[in-house]
């Protein structure tokens, strides 16, 4: 074995290493690895669990020397100038073998730093997180995050024994990002980061915000995850699905959170995985008609209660039903059944747990530092610092991510009303106006517009969705046009109306009779969806069923009613989970839809009725062609107060058939209803919601109505309609 070098300490000075056991130096880098000294090798390393040290060059050991008064600091000579690997033994007669971190060069490149220091790097995720790579000839993994305020950052975790002086990571310029590769650690190593504050603290431990994936809650650490090389099978979804996400398309989406769709009762309960998912809940959505699901928010979050709304790892799917690979399993299935995939995405705010994104380096970094601006009163949560053109830029490319990695088809934004307003649920003094005085924040909105335009012009045939319950202008028009840029609009205002009138007791509807018509008076000012979402089922507001007045047989009348009104009213349709076969029980997170209830006929002819509906809608151009114009709708009555009953056409394109609907949201059948129509001729009764199918009482027209040439209700014809109790009746034109 060669002797120890007579110059041992040339390569290092005492001060560099005793901060090095310290973990306080601020440029490791600089320190451990290999240098040159002269025309030698030197290799500093360090190890605190190591007594002895070696550089293995080939099949030669080259034993370092320890530094005094530095434990675990080792520097020696090392001849040659291919790659070593260190060799550490212990009093205890341990030993290991391993790749120097230290002797591996950047892995980021120069347009990489001028892109995330100028916050227009599109996919940060490409360089920031945990990467399983091959770098100059070693197998493992690229760690990178950005701590711009941070003296010191270190990758933690099983692989070093959480111990952040082992692995020190490199600044990267004025980036604010510091980056390492660690050999030998791959798919499934859990790591956080150790960040020393720019005044000395050790933060908490922290997740990485670029992470793909994360432990099973409680627990938080994030996990590598190797999301490469998946084989996609979905080309002819990606290349159509265009045309099912446009205005002019039949767009019902189901809400679902996975969590509690579907639970396995004989195994304590437990949650479905996405691969059971795979079959389980995409063959139930795509038998009930539906075109899309829309999941609950499934970024990683840590607490159950917050349904997703409280993320924390903004890149990683929850690993509560699977890894990576098996979400992409789960969103392929549903492509290849004619299903489109939206996610619940949460711009709007984060949680303060210790492990996330607040004050990650010490300074309010992600968050703004005046909890003024920076602080969700409501929520208990940190908002965005919009503003920050890095965190800006964070957000988009996590929007972009989805999109591009996942597959996803559309992106729907939660709480966008809490974004766009500084004085959100706040009082007088309570916020910070705007550079000009008002409540609009204009940081937002350019965020927000740079997401709809980064979004639509680097992915074909996607949608954003706005949850937006103000009545901000221009949310779903064109950026260019002075809007938000989204494609659709949830309309709140039409939800809160109508819930309010069908809650009534039908004595009282009529002097509330236009809450049913009053969102026509705007329909066609924003490309709306019709939710009924989680929302309306939580918090002591009840069921859908348990929302109707009367007794057993009134409220799935009504509610079978009011669907029937929704699907014939201009807009996408959007139920919640459980709506479908109307579920008595409010919605609980921590358990499973009572599928049982589906062995009642009654429930069993509401999930029928919806099936229908989604069918009727999807097979007629006319209801749904023009949700989004005002030339596909015309009232024929809209003043019938005392009735409660309610008729509209609905028009498509040039050549297809007009459909008439009829509500009547009264007790009473209405016989020989005289009701205005366009043509002369027979209308086929397509569906009427008091059929014995759905539970209904079978009144009706005996399957059509002929309309005959006297006008009526500013129409040419007209025919006698049977509209029997609280039901709705869909009219299709099959010529004279």
């Amino acid at each position: 074995m060669p002797s120890k070098a007579t110059d041992a300490y040339t390569a290092i000075s005492l001060e560099d290493a005793r901060r090095i056991v310290v973990g306080q130096h601020n440029d490791p880098f600089a320190v451990l690895g290999p240098h040159k000294v002269g025309r030698a090798r030197f290799v500093n390393a360090f190890d605190p669990g190591a007594d002895r040290m070696f550089a293995i060059v080939g099949k030669k050991k080259y034993e370092l020397s320890a530094v005094p008064d530095a434990p675990g600091v080792f520097t020696g000579k090392v001849p040659g100038k291919t790659a070593y690997r260190l060799y550490g033994e212990d009093d205890a007669g341990g030993f290991w073998e391993m790749d120097d971190a230290f002797r591996f060069g950047p892995v980021m490149g120069e347009m990489d730093e001028y892109l995330l220091a100028e916050g227009t790097h599109e996919r940060i995720w490409q360089v920031l997180g945990a990467h399983v790579i091959q770098h100059e000839g070693a197998q493992g993994t690229h760690f990178a995050v950005w701590a711009p305020n941070a003296r010191r950052v270190s990758v933690v975790g099983d692989f070093n024994a959480w111990d952040g002086r082992r692995h020190p990571m490199r600044r990267r310029g004025a980036t604010g990002v510091w980056e390492t590769f660690v050999p030998g650690v791959g798919d499934g190593t859990v790591y956080k980061y150790e960040i020393l504050g720019i005044d000395g603290t050790t933060m908490p431990l922290k997740a990485d915000p670029v992470g793909f994936g994360s432990q099973h809650p409680p627990e938080n650490a994030s996990v590598v995850r190797d999301i490469t090389g998946y084989g996609w099978d979905d080309d002819q979804w990606m290349a159509e699905r265009g045309d099912r996400n446009a205005r002019t398309a039949p767009i019902s989406v189901y809400e679902v959170h996975l969590g509690s769709w579907r639970r396995k009762v004989e195994e304590d309960h437990r949650m479905l995985s996405y691969k059971e998912m795979v079959t389980e809940l995409v063959d139930y959505v795509a038998d009930m008609g539906f075109t899309h699901i829309e999941l609950l928010p499934i970024s990683e979050f840590p607490f159950d209660g917050s349904w997703g709304y409280q993320p924390v790892g903004m890149f990683a799917p929850t690993i509560r039903f699977g890894p990576p690979h098996e979400f992409r399993d789960f969103v392929e299935a549903a492509h290849l059944k004619g299903l489109g995939i939206l996610l619940d995405w949460v711009p709007g705010h984060f949680p303060t747990d210790a492990h996330g994104l607040g004050r990650f380096d010490g300074t309010a970094l992600y968050e703004h530092a005046d909890p003024r601006e920076g602080f969700h009163q409501d929520w208990n949560t940190y908002i965005y610092n919009y503003g920050r053109r890095e965190v800006a830029n964070y957000l988009i490319s996590n929007a972009l991510y989805w999109l591009e990695e996942y597959h996803i088809d559309g992106l729907r934004v939660d709480a966008v009303a809490s974004m766009l307003y500084r004085d959100y649920s706040r009082k007088d003094g309570e916020w910070v106006p705007n550079k000009d005085g008002g409540r609009e924040n204009y940081e937002t909105i350019e965020m927000l517009q740079r997401m709809n335009v980064t979004t639509y012009g680097k992915v074909d045939g996607i949608m954003t969705v706005a949850e937006e319950s103000t009545s901000f202008p221009g949310v779903s028009r064109p950026v260019d046009a002075g809007g938000l840029g989204f494609g659709y609009k949830w309309n709140m205002g039409w939800m809160n109306d109508t819930l309010e009138y069908v809650k009534k007791d039908p004595i009282y509807r009529k002097h509330h009779h236009h809450q049913m018509t009053f969102g026509l008076h705007y329909a066609f000012s924003e490309n709306f969806i019709l939710p009924i979402s989680h929302d309306e089922v939580v918090h002591g507001k009840g069921s859908m069923l348990t929302k109707m007045p009367g007794d057993d047989w009134e409220k799935f009348a009504n509610l079978r009613a009011y669907y029937g009104f929704m699907w014939g009213h201009p807009g996408k349709k959007l139920l919640f989970m459980g709506q479908e076969f109307a579920q008595r029980a409010e919605w609980n997170h921590n358990q499973s839809l009572d599928w049982a209830c589906l062995a009642d006929g009654m429930h069993a002819g509401m999930q029928r009725l919806v099936r229908d509906l989604n069918a009727l809608y999807r097979a007629e151009p006319a209801l749904h062609v023009k949700d989004c114009e005002p030339d596909g709708f015309q009232w024929i009555e809209s003043n019938d107060a005392d009735a409660s009953t309610y008729a509209w056409l609905r028009r498509g394109g040039e050549g297809d058939r007009p459909v008439a609907i009829i509500s009547n949201f009264t007790p009473v059948e209405r016989s020989a209803w005289q009701c205005g129509l366009p043509h002369e001729g027979r209308w086929r009764e397509a569906l009427n919601t008091d059929a014995s199918v759905y539970g209904g009482g079978d009144r009706g027209n005996m399957g059509e109505v002929i309309a005959s040439g006297e006008g009526w209700h500013g129409q040419p014809a007209s025919a006698r309609v049977t509209v029997p109790p609280l039901s709705t009746i869909i009219l299709t034109f099959e010529g004279s």
